[in-house]
């Protein structure tokens, strides 16, 4: 697979990543642990070398899963895992970013992946509680202890972004993006562009719904996250189904699928740009990474854009309880 770099200090990885949250958190019953690690060492044999994980999916299990799961490649492959919720309910916000707990959880972290060194560490949500510059300082303190080699937020705001720079420089942002949820375009990617920091799409396939393999009529499981979402809601549904139709039309056309062409899109939007679709199904993985092999003509992209523009998306992305963790 081709490689690509986030950042200015040089991590290059392949071009698409693995999402290792959903076998463990978020989308129903945790998946059988040899299944997840089988999953996880195919992407390896597939050419995959970032794995993205954090201690609060589980809690922690996903971290010990990858980290067994990755231990015979631990030289061929780039680990990001990520630090910033209170676990277990110790702060009313539900965050905490305080710098003796970014060490703290440091340390956790590296027993439970079994490494010397995180590659890439993230802030998960930013924390208001706690100046952004404290937060930065503590990670490259952490840095030049050798605990982490590389700094990054998730769902950051513009703001906090070049305060967080200024003080250790970020090597990439993660928030969502997709056909689906288009947000990061307005301002968030120029920034990026300008500051040279790489950018790491979650939910690249929009939590499964750009597949097209989910409808108004799929049945979630009750520990599902995707229930409590509006954008799930069957209305929603519904309405957004056309997008997908859209986006299948495009993919018939050049012999894909609707997720490879969800993903070949957003390949195509950046170079320094790495989505990392997830999945408990070594079929579905190979389908994924076939994307990277999609090449989208001017003409496809311009399709894939008109198409677009004719369904505005209908539901919120999340509920209000779980907005408050975005830093806009």
């Amino acid at each position: 697979m081709d490689k690509r770099t986030l950042g200015t200090g040089g991590l290059e990885v392949s071009a698409l990543g693995f999402g290792c949250m959903g076998i463990s958190h978020a989308f129903g019953p945790a998946a059988e642990k040899s299944d997840g690690i089988a999953v996880i060492r195919a992407a390896v044999e597939r050419g995959v070398t970032l794995f993205d994980t954090a201690e609060v999916y589980g809690p922690f299990v996903n971290e010990e899963l990858v980290g067994e799961a990755l231990a015979p490649f631990r030289d061929q492959v780039k680990i990001a895992t990520k630090f910033g919720f209170a676990i277990g309910g110790s702060r009313e916000s539900g965050l905490d970013s305080r710098p003796e707990h970014i060490r703290q959880v440091a340390d956790a972290s590296l027993k439970r992946l079994g490494v010397e060194t995180i590659d890439l560490f993230y802030q998960h949500r930013v924390d208001p509680d706690v100046p952004i510059e404290d937060v930065a300082g503590t990670v490259k303190a952490l840095i030049e202890e050798g605990k982490v080699r590389h700094f990054g937020l998730s769902e950051a705001g513009v703001r906090t972004i070049r305060r967080a720079h200024a003080v250790q420089p970020v090597t990439a942002l993660q928030s969502e993006y997709s056909l689906w949820w288009r947000e990061p375009e307005d301002e968030i990617l120029p920034v990026l562009e300008e500051l040279g920091i790489g950018f790491v799409p979650f939910s690249p396939l929009g939590r499964g719904f750009l597949t097209g393999k989910i409808t108004a009529d799929t049945p979630l499981a009750d520990s599902d996250l995707r229930r409590n979402l509006p954008r799930f809601a069957p209305e929603a549904l519904r309405a957004n189904k056309a997008l997908v139709d859209l986006i299948g039309e495009v993919a018939a056309g050049k012999g894909a699928t609707a997720a490879q062409i969800a993903l070949a899109w957003l390949l195509a939007r950046k170079p320094w740009i790495v989505p990392i679709p997830g999945t408990r199904n070594v079929q579905r993985l190979t389908e994924n990474l076939g994307a990277a092999e999609v090449e989208l003509t001017p003409a496809d992209l311009a399709r894939i854009e008109d198409a677009a523009a004719q369904v505005p998306v209908q539901g919120e992305r999340y509920p209000e309880q779980m907005q408050r963790f975005v830093d806009r």
